[in-house]
Formats: C-alpha cells, structure tokens, sequence
C-alpha cells in the first residue's frame, strides 16, 4: 500500500487559521477544497436555492394543482436506504403541506426480486389495481431510466412526476423530470441524494403555497424536522458530502443529537445500542443504513418506511427489533457468500484486472455488499452474480463496485455498445452499478468485461492507495482533538481525517482472538506520551517500530474521556 498525503492550500489554510479555525481543523479543510471560512458555514440559508433545481418549481406548481383537484399520488420508493427515506420525506412531507386540501398520498415499493429496477410495466401495473387507484405516480430515487413503465402509465391514464438523482441514459422518458443529473440542469450539486430531490420539491411547493396564502412564514409546516431522514439517505447511498449535502447532513445530526428525531430513527439507534445524541455521520451509514437496507435485500422495504412513518415508539420499537433480525440474517447470508467466493477467488488469474463471479446458491438481495468487500480485498472492480428472473424467464442479476480510475457505468456502457445482446439492462454511477445479462452470457460477460479493465487500467490505477493529512504532534494528540474532529461532518468526498505517525510498539494483545491492541509512543519526539490503539480485524504482530495510519478517535470508557489511535495501515520503519 503506497500512502499519500493530502497537501492543504496553503493560503486558504493560512486565511482559516486568521479567522480563527484550530490549526489541525484548517489544514484537513484546506486539503478537503475549503478556501475560506465562510464555505465553513453550514446554516440552512447557505442551501442551493430550489429554482436552480431544474423543473423544482414546475413540479411545485403541478402538486399544487394536483392539491386543488384533490388528484390522488402514490409516491414509488427505490428499495434501498435513499428510497425508504425519500419515500419517508415525501409522504410526511406532503401529508403536512396538504392538510388543507385532504391530500390522498400513499405510497409502493416494488418487490426487487420480481419487479426489477425503476418504475417497471409491472410495478405500473400494480398500482393501477390497488383499490384506490392513484392519479398521479410520484418517483423518488428512480425513475430516470423508466421508459416503458411511463410509457404505460400514460396508456392508464396515470400521469407521473419523476424525482431522482441517479444518471440518465442517451434519452429521457417522457415525463415531468426533476434531477440534478439530467442535461441542462444548472443546478450545482450534482451530488444531491434521491431524498435530498424529494426535500427540494417539498420546499418549493411550501414556498409557492406560502405565496397562495396557505400559510405564513410562522405557520408554516416545518419541513426541518425532516432533516434527519434526509441526513440518513444522503450518508446510506454514500453520495458526495459537497457543502450542499454537509448541510443536510450537519442538520439532520444535529437534530437527531437532541432527540429531535423521528420515532423511527430513534427506535433503529435503541436497536443498535447506540447513544444518539453522541450521533456521527458514522452511525447513518453504518449502524442505521444497513439495518433498514436489509429489509429491502432479503424481503421488502415497505417494513423499513413503516419504521420510518411511524409516529408510535412502541410500534417503532416493533419494526426496528424486526429489521434488527433481518439485519443478523443478512450478515450470515453474506458470511456464507463470502466464503464461497474466497474459493472460488484461489483459482483466478491473478493477472486479471477485474473479478466476476457468479454462484447459482447466491441471495441475489446480498450480491452488492459481498461485491464491496471483495473489491475493498483486492482492490478490483468487482461485480457479483445471482440467479433472478424477469418476467418469468431466468437471469442473472449483477451488483457491481469500482476502484478510483475506473467509471463502472460507463466500462458497463462500453461492455453494452460493443456486445449489444450481453446486457440485458444496466445502471449506476461511477463507483456502484447494477445490471442483469442472460444466464448463457455469463462467460462471455466476464470476458467482455475483463477486455474493457484492461484498456482503461493501468499499474498505477491498479495500486491501492492510502491518504492521509500528515503527522500530529504528541501534544496535539488529545481528547478534545478527538472530540472536536467527530464533531464534524465527514464521508465519501470529504474524507475522515487519517493521521500518519512514527511509533515504537511497547505492548500489543488480541482482543477476542480478532482486534489487535497496541500501546504505541513516538519515535521523533523525546518524552513523549503512550498511546492506546486498536486496529480492528487484524491478528497479525507489528514490528517494534512501525509507522502507523491512523484515526484519532473519542472514546469515554469508565467516563474518563481519552483519545484513541484507531490504526488503519501500517510501513515497517527503515
């Protein structure tokens, strides 16, 4: 592993430092992009304004009309965490803008394994037969790529309304379109979130329903308090924290920090075991998001937005304790599939540049994580294969995760372009994708594939990396470091801080045969302090003297707060 430091710029680090910004904090800032004290600021004036969203106000302005004719809406939820929360927003959310006109909102989750992707025919069809058959179908995270699910919504005599955020293809279906990512949308995050789009159209729509005199600026419904909800879908898809999302996010944190949080949420960290008010952009990614994912991996996400809408604890409690199970089955799904894939992994070429591979036992709701680790393993574009069907036929179903350097979707593209009847369907971003491919295509697929990692990889792409922000002092190294640091906002595209440090090792001890403890003291400063770390999942010793990545990390153990190395790599001191 080669480690590579983040250099900060030096006059924004020198500007931050002079507006009084802790020394530490203004260098991982400058590094991070931040070029003055103000992009620090993260107060819900500073949000992107909704009409730069393009069609934000023309989705407003169809609601409202919507609203007046009392047209009925069911909102269509992805099934993932993005989808649960958008679907989450938007119901609360239109239910407390539409009080005054009886608003009828509701909402369907499409079953993964037999509907497929996106506002399918099938989907479409099934909201057409529940007993009260909505007017308007409403997408949240989906809906871009949805064509022929429009297509025959329109014959129904449903119109639809799409919100997403996910990449287009070469043409756009025919609907109402709001998302960051369809061409000539000026607006300057591309990075916002299935729910963070959802929030956007909630706010104009109270914007203009202010303006009609519905409500005044003190009466209101407080869309804030959604804030939690949109915190979640952000950090759980992993979407780029630009200062637009580090202000969703910030908030919603805040928010769930002073138990201002919907029942749900509230119920996921009782689950959990976890403290909210000590809340991290941490625990919403890796504590909450996989619990709610979980019900749309192994079963149906509608148990996670009931979790998500209720306003009763003991009845949240109830769905948090059942998405906590499904949760613990998953892991010993993933388990189970791991295994089978690190076998399967002895016999590949170690030349290759890319890992397929398919297994006809595989949970095909499970695919994508174990694609994520094995690619974290090898550092490989990976992608996963299980069986699935479409309309009845026999398929197989890919879940796909990529390395910097290597846009998954567009290798996809390329894949689909030079071998038209190989994909079936496909869709992602840069770094995540999914796809499905005939069952008989599997060999060529991986072929196909492998030729398209070759072109666009070379050594360099290949060679895993490490960045980190520099060495600490022994007399920076603190609690209130710790604590000031977690106190921020930090995730994919403004990355956690890691520190580099040169230690001499003077004690170290398993931890239930699996976590290596250490008590470690820097080599390049005379008398300095003894350290406790922990590098979680390694069992192996460290030479005496070893340069060490780390976390600095807040812990309160016995109530006495101490800071802690949480080590991630480590080089052998020469």
């Amino acid at each position: 592993m080669k480690f590579v430091a983040r250099e900060p710029h030096e006059a924004s680090l020198l500007e931050l430092c002079r507006a009084g910004v802790h020394p530490v904090l203004a260098r991982l800032w400058s590094a991070r992009g931040i070029r003055s004290a103000q992009e620090t600021e993260l107060d819900l004036k500073h949000l992107l304004p909704p009409n730069t969203l393009l069609n934000c106000n023309r989705g407003a302005s169809y609601l409202l009309k919507a609203l007046r004719e009392q047209k009925k809406l069911l909102i269509v939820a992805d099934y993932d965490c993005d989808g649960a929360t958008a679907c989450a927003v938007g119901i609360r959310g239109l239910k407390e803008l539409g009080a005054p006109l009886n608003v009828h909102v509701d909402y369907l989750v499409p079953n993964r394994f037999t509907m497929g992707y996106g506002l399918t025919p099938e989907v479409v069809e099934q909201a057409a037969g529940l007993a009260i058959r909505p007017d308007i179908l409403i997408t949240v995270d989906n809906g871009i790529a949805s064509h022929s699910g429009i297509e025959y919504a329109h014959q129904l005599g449903m119109e639809v309304l799409v919100t997403d955020h996910h990449l287009p293809g070469d043409s756009l279906p025919p609907a109402l379109i709001i998302n960051p990512n369809q061409p000539e949308c000026p607006f300057a995050s591309k990075a916002l979130a299935g729910v963070g789009v959802m929030f956007y159209l909630l706010i104009a729509l109270r914007s203009l329903m202010r303006e009609e005199g519905f409500f005044t600026k003190e009466n209101q419904p407080r869309l804030e308090k959604l804030l939690d909800l949109v915190a979640l879908g952000t950090v759980a898809d992993v979407a780029s924290l630009d200062r637009n999302n580090r202000i969703f996010v910030h908030h919603g944190i805040k928010r769930i920090r002073e138990h201002q949080m919907q029942s749900g949420i509230k119920a996921l960290y009782q689950v959990a075991g976890r403290d909210p008010s000590q809340a991290t952009a941490f625990d919403l990614g890796f504590t909450l998001g996989p619990r709610l994912n979980a019900a749309g991996r192994l079963a149906d996400m509608s148990l996670g937005i009931r979790c998500l809408l209720s306003d009763d604890p003991q009845e949240s409690l109830a769905l948090a304790q059942e998405l906590d199970r499904m949760n613990r089955e998953r892991r010993h799904i993933e388990a189970d599939m791991q295994n089978d894939a690190w076998e399967d992994l002895q016999s590949i070429d170690a030349t290759r540049n890319s890992i397929s591979l398919m297994n006809e036992s595989w949970h095909q709701g499970v695919i994508g994580i174990v694609a994520s680790r094995i690619k974290e393993r090898f550092y490989r574009p990976t992608i996963i294969f299980a069986p699935g069907e479409d309309q009845g036929q026999p398929i197989l179903k890919g879940s796909g995760r990529s390395i910097v350097g290597f846009h998954l979707r567009d290798a996809l593209d390329m894949v689909a372009k030079r071998h038209p009847h190989l994909i079936l369907k496909f869709g992602g971003h840069a770094m995540a994708a999914g796809l499905s491919i005939p069952t008989h295509a599997w060999e060529d697929f991986q072929t196909a594939f492998e030729k398209v990692a070759q072109e666009l990889l070379n050594e360099d792409l290949l060679a895993r990396q490490l960045h980190h922000d520099g060495c600490l002092q022994d007399d920076e190294i603190s609690p209130a470091l710790a604590d000031l640091l977690r106190q921020q906002v930090w995730g994919q595209g403004f990355a956690q801080p890691v520190f580099i440090g040169d230690f001499e090792v003077i004690s170290q001890s398993l931890v239930q045969d699996k976590h290596l403890r250490v008590q470690v003291r820097s080599l390049t400063e005379p008398h300095a302090k003894v350290w406790g770390g922990i590098w979680f999942g390694r069992t192996q010793s460290l030479e005496r003297e070893s340069r060490l990545a780390y976390r600095l990390a807040y812990d309160e153990f016995g109530g006495t707060p101490r800071a802690q190395l949480h080590i991630e790599a480590c080089e052998e001191v020469v």
